[in-house]
Parts: structure tokens; C-alpha cells; sequence
């Protein structure tokens, strides 16, 4: 058995050669599980979750376990749902099949979206990651500058650091020039032109990962990150498919999140093509991924200026100017809304959480002095 484990491996199967020190180990996550060592735990880096279950690397073995009651029951978070990436202390009682996950590590950094199957609640993809890679694909439609905005909103927030991978230069003619209309939105980040199939840029991508550094990859169906990937770990190891020539979609390759590693250092967290990214409580990364428009702010009439109709706009004069592009405006205006609107419905269901449970400390308490005749 390889690293590189899927859902019907048994718990503590060998895979020789894996250290946790390969995973990642650093010395801040030695200090944060001191504590919970001295109680008797295990430490391992959660390298695929799949259908409740969690498979652990540890020197030498894939652990397959499952979370604690506690972890399962508690109401949805993002910080009580194990993700891949994650550092968890595990416990292996006498008599059961699986090891136990009873906590997991606080994270470094995290890769979240809103859950799309939860009207108010977050979900992790990634944790623990020190670049992120964007990929799109330059080829055969043009790269998606909206989508990208959107995802550097993410990537900003999350602690990590956000790489934008142009992938298929080989076949895009004016490859340079989208380099540069991609630079003109990802302000501040690494903008690389690779080709997954000739191998063209790929070293440049490893070398963000030595050191024993985390990367993951993020991207839309089609944008080749798979056969990226098998240039980065070895061919063969994620499945490819066909991009339609019609739509240049493609089919999801990669169904689960999981964790590889790779030939030389680091490790690589590859996850399933997104069709769409719903943003999730990322106000510091819209600061982060629009600062042209937060610097124009600053000159506004108005602290609180929505950069709308309101008078002494300096955001919206540089639009009419030219001198910001109105579509990045209207993107940022778009993505400024969707937040807005997840904020009001997160505080509908405070209030209504909070409205329960003061019905049901008012039964309790009726039924106390009911009890004491009163």
C-alpha cells in the first residue's frame, strides 16, 4: 500500500517510508499536541476524508478512523468537521475496528466555501495549506476573470497563500497577454503559465513545496488539474477525462479530497473540479483580493460609502473614469452582496436558535416549580 490510500483500505495498513515529518510536521504542531501526547494520544495528518470516515498518516501507516460522538454531534462548524490536511489526536481502544479522532489541531490556515448542502454553515476543503493554487485553463475558452476574483477572495482568506496556475500554454497563441490580464486582478500574486502536458513551468510549481510545505489545488472541471498533478506526484495517479470541445467542461476526475505526496518534499492536497464557490464569511479576504478598490475607498466621502449611488464616491469616479475597470467593480459589488446576504441569514437563525432555547429553558423552568408544587 501506498501514501496515497482510497476508501477500502484497512486501518493501520502498512506504507512504508511515510513520517509524519514527510506529512508536513512542524514544530508548531508538536507544541500544540504536547498536551494531548502526555495524556496518552496519537498524532496524524488526516490524508483523505470520505463518507464519515477519515484515513490518518502516521510513521508508516495509513490509519483508518472515525471522529469522536462528541465532534459528530455537536451543531455543524467548521471547526468540529474533519477535513483533509487536518492534524487530529486519535486514540485506538482495545476492541474496536477503527481508531478514534477525539480532536483536532487548531488549523494554520483553512480552504473554506459555504456548504452547499447547509443554508448557514461552512465547509472546510483544505486545512492547513501554505500556497494554493488556482488553476484555469487558457485553453479552449479563455480563463474566467470573475470566477478567479471570487476564488482569490477564498484563498486570501484563508491563510494561505494564493498561486494562480494558467494551465495548457501550449495551446493558447497569446499566452502572455493573459498572463497580464490575469496579473491586472490578482494584484500581489504569483501568476504562472504551465503546460501539464509538455511539462513546460511544472518545476516552478514544486518549488513551492519544499520544505515540507503543504499546496492544494483548486479549480473548475477541465482546467487539466489532474494531469497536472500526475506531472507533480508520478503519472497515473489521479484519473483524467476528456475536455468537451463545445463548452471546454469536463467530467470530475478527482471525486475526494485527499492528500499525496511528493517525489521530493511537500505534499499536495488535490480536490474535485468546483463548479461553483459560494463565499463563506470572507470579509478580510475581499480587502485582500480587491486592495485597488480599498485604497480608492479610502478617498470616498463616506466611511461606510457601498460605492453605489452615494455622493463623493472616489471608487466609483475612477470607474467612470477608466481608471478602474467597471466590471471588476460590479464583480466586487456582486460578491459584497452575497455576503451581506449570508450575514443576515446567519443572524435569522441565531435568533431563531436563540429564540428555542429560551422556550425551552421557560418548560424547564415551569416544570421545576410544577414539580415543587408551586
Amino acid at each position: 500500500m501506498t501514501a496515497q490510500s482510497h476508501a477500502n483500505d484497512k486501518a493501520g495498513e502498512a506504507a512504508p517510508g511515510l513520517t509524519l515529518v514527510r506529512l508536513g510536521l512542524t514544530d508548531r504542531e508538536r507544541a500544540l499536541f504536547a498536551p494531548l501526547e502526555a495524556d496518552g494520544f496519537s498524532l496524524g495528518r488526516v490524508m483523505r476524508a470520505d463518507r464519515g470516515m477519515a484515513f490518518v498518516g502516521v510513521d508508516g501507516a495509513v490509519v483508518r478512523a472515525e471522529p469522536a460522538v462528541h465532534l459528530v454531534k455537536t451543531a455543524p462548524s467548521v471547526d468540529t468537521r474533519i477535513a483533509v490536511g487536518d492534524w487530529v489526536a486519535f486514540l485506538r481502544p482495545e476492541g474496536h475496528d477503527h481508531a478514534i479522532v477525539e480532536a483536532i489541531l487548531p488549523r494554520s490556515s483553512a480552504f473554506v466555501r459555504k456548504d452547499p448542502g447547509e443554508q448557514t454553515a461552512g465547509q472546510v476543503l483544505a486545512a492547513n495549506v501554505d500556497y494554493v493554487f488556482l488553476v484555469q485553463a487558457l485553453a479552449p475558452r479563455a480563463p474566467n476573470l470573475r470566477r478567479l476574483e471570487r476564488e482569490l477572495v477564498t484563498a486570501w482568506d484563508s491563510g494561505a497563500l494564493p498561486v494562480v496556475v494558467l494551465n495548457k500554454a501550449d495551446l493558447c497563441g497569446d499566452a502572455e497577454s493573459w498572463r497580464d490580464e490575469v496579473a491586472a486582478v490578482a494584484l500581489g500574486v504569483d501568476v504562472h503559465l504551465v503546460s501539464a502536458l509538455t511539462g513546460e513551468g511544472v518545476g516552478e510549481l514544486a518549488a513551492y513545496a519544499r520544505g515540507h510545505r503543504t499546496v492544494a489545488f483548486f479549480g473548475p472541471s477541465g482546467a487539466g488539474k489532474s494531469t497536472l498533478i500526475n506531472r507533480l506526484v508520478g503519472e497515473g495517479t489521479q484519473a483524467t477525462a476528456e475536455v468537451r470541445e463545445s463548452d471546454g467542461k469536463g467530467r470530475h476526475t478527482t471525486v475526494a479530497r485527499e492528500l499525496l505526496l511528493l517525489p521530493q518534499e511537500g505534499v499536495l492536497i488535490d480536490t474535485p473540479g468546483m463548479r461553483a464557490l459560494a463565499l463563506w464569511d470572507a470579509e478580510e479576504g475581499m480587502s485582500a483580493a480587491f486592495p485597488d478598490i480599498a485604497q480608492l475607498a479610502e478617498g470616498c466621502r463616506f466611511r461606510d460609502c457601498a460605492h453605489q449611488d452615494e455622493p463623493g464616491c472616489a471608487v466609483r469616479a475612477a470607474a467612470e473614469a477608466n481608471e478602474l475597470d467597471p466590471a471588476r467593480l460590479e464583480s466586487y459589488r456582486r460578491l459584497v452582496a452575497e455576503l451581506e446576504h449570508l450575514a443576515a441569514k446567519q443572524d435569522v437563525r441565531a435568533r431563531q436558535e436563540q429564540s428555542r432555547s429560551g422556550r425551552q429553558l421557560a418548560k424547564t423552568i415551569r416544570r421545576f416549580y410544577k414539580e415543587r408544587g408551586h
